[in-house]
């Protein structure tokens, strides 16, 4: 079986880290660490970004094979 390989839009996982400082909600983290099954809180925001990514690709890809349109999300009110 073979299977095809895309091209990586995020950076493998030993690339260069930055450091940044973020105000998020302690709960938030919390249950998205749960529900990702990530060991730490970095890892929880970097699976949580890669599957942001990974929905742009999806949502590109079906706009070019299928020509299929999506509405972004509105960004919740602060």
């Amino acid at each position: 079986m073979t299977t095809a390989t895309a091209k990586r839009v995020n950076p493998p996982p030993h690339a260069r880290k930055i450091v940044r400082t973020f105000r998020l909600t302690p709960g938030k983290i919390e249950a998205a660490q749960e529900i990702l099954g990530a060991p730490t809180a970095t890892d929880t925001i970097e699976t949580a970004l890669d599957m942001v990514i990974f929905r742009e690709e999806l949502i590109r890809g079906a706009k070019n094979a299928f020509g299929i349109e999506f509405n972004k999300p509105r960004r919740p009110r602060r």
